[in-house]
């Protein structure tokens, strides 16, 4: 089950790399739900709730990180 978890988590950021034409905006917002998906899932023992829960809360900060003034 661990190894499965470690496979997928390989896979999603692999796949960031495909991430070429997006802005830095939408970068910071996919590597945050990224990070914060697995911290979820670490901090809850694999927990679904903990692992979508972190990617939200890690997707919201990574989108404000070094967000353009309006």
């Amino acid at each position: 089950m661990q190894s499965i978890k470690t496979l997928a988590a390989i896979a999603a950021f692999l796949s960031l790399g495909a991430c070429s034409n997006m802005t830095q905006q939408d970068k910071n917002t996919a590597i945050g739900a990224a990070v914060g998906g697995v911290a979820g899932s670490v901090l809850t023992g694999g927990s679904t709730a903990g692992t979508v829960g972190g990617a939200a809360v890690g997707g919201v900060i990574g989108n404000q990180v070094n967000k353009p003034p309006r």
